[in-house]
């Protein structure tokens, strides 16, 4: 009978360190608060992609981590940058989110910004310690996609902002390059080219190949362009 109310002993004590186990994380943190954690910052990650600026701040509220990644990689800023939630981009960086950190393809908040024209979180990021020199997966600045996509606005901002626009990326080109070779030539384009010269962009700098700006532009029957680099 003692034998049997040993192991009963035993086989209880068994089951109360499992249950205790079982509420307390490797760290010693309870299991519900590391829930709690987690669930925070799921809910941030969500709200930064629906553009909910009430969720975000309601999930740091609540603990979420504001560094957290989601799918690809992408930290709550970085969602709600790729889809132009302006308000929901605020609030992250208002409570101190990253504007520099990158996803799983070399995205930050402020590289994309300003490689998709999205000015108004580009100034956010801007404004709050965005590294001018930091390059995306093909080695550019935020000037050099900019350029390519004839974002007038945008390059405005980033020559403003001190972006060199000679960087090379690691195609050999520079801006100017891009906005000749990837543009159309239009009258966008044109006006880009102009912005970048006024900038500073140096129209004796070749490409990869060793083909000046102005030859790219004649090659290309870009008359306005090449009138604007012959001076």
């Amino acid at each position: 009978m003692r034998t049997v109310r040993m192991l009963f002993v035993g086989a209880l004590a068994t089951i109360v360190a499992l249950g205790l186990s079982a509420c307390t994380s490797a760290t010693g943190t309870p299991a519900t608060a590391e829930t709690a954690m987690s669930d925070a910052t799921r809910d941030l990650l969500a709200a930064a992609t629906d553009g909910d600026a009430d969720a975000v701040r309601a999930a740091l509220d609540a603990g979420a981590e504001i560094e957290a990644r989601g799918d690809g990689g992408m930290t709550a800023l970085v969602a709600a940058t790729k889809a132009n939630h302006v308000d929901a981009a605020r609030a992250l960086i208002e409570a101190g989110a990253d504007v520099n950190a990158k996803d799983d393809i070399q995205d930050s908040a402020y590289l994309y910004a300003g490689a998709r024209g999205h000015d108004e979180i580009l100034r956010l990021t801007l404004d709050n310690g965005a590294d001018l020199t930091s390059t995306n997966r093909f080695g550019g600045t935020a000037l050099i996609p900019a350029s390519e996509r004839g974002l007038l606005s945008t390059v405005g901002i980033l020559l403003d902002a001190g972006v060199d626009p000679d960087h090379v990326n690691n195609l050999g080109w520079t801006a100017l390059h891009e906005a000749i070779v990837l543009g159309d030539g239009s009258d966008a384009y044109v006006e880009v080219v102009r912005a970048l010269l006024d900038g500073g962009a140096d129209m004796t700098i070749p490409d990869g190949d060793g083909v000046l700006p102005l030859d790219l532009a004649t090659s290309r029957g870009y008359d306005a362009i090449a009138a604007l680099l012959k001076g």
